[in-house]
């Protein structure tokens, strides 16, 4: 397996777990019944447990972007190490976001961002320039 698939597939299952832990929180936090059901008021999450929700909630439009890009390349016939290095950073990038959102550590969250945003950019300059 090519390298930039390896790690979009990494990413896909990555997005796919995340949020089980929150939804463990929800559990915990508002007993079985008013997880799985419609309370009139439900309580709160944890801080950590809504900001994990909202990490969930950009890595899956993330990667609405970075998957049709990997993608395309794939059926275009574009590889080599400049996709893969990019891939593999687009991964490492989304796991410390995800991280640092969870923990509420503002600056980290925004340059992983960052980092994850310019590995797309870079796949879809090889993809324009080629």
């Amino acid at each position: 397996m090519k390298t930039e698939l390896f790690y979009l597939a990494l990413v896909t299952a990555l997005t796919g777990i995340l949020w089980v832990p929150y939804i463990l929180d929800r559990i915990a936090v508002r007993g079985l019944m008013d997880a799985v059901g419609y309370p009139e008021k439900p309580k709160p999450q944890s801080a950590w447990a809504q900001r994990l929700m909202k990490a969930h909630a950009n890595a899956v439009e993330n990667l609405v972007v970075f998957a049709p890009l990997v993608l395309l390349a794939q059926v275009l016939g574009i590889s080599g190490t400049g996709l893969g290095t990019a891939a593999i950073v687009y991964f490492w990038a989304r796991v410390v976001h995800a991280a640092a959102y969870t923990l509420g550590v503002p600056w980290v969250r925004t340059l992983s961002f960052a980092v994850g945003f310019f590995a797309q950019a870079f796949i879809a300059w090889l993809l324009l320039a080629g």
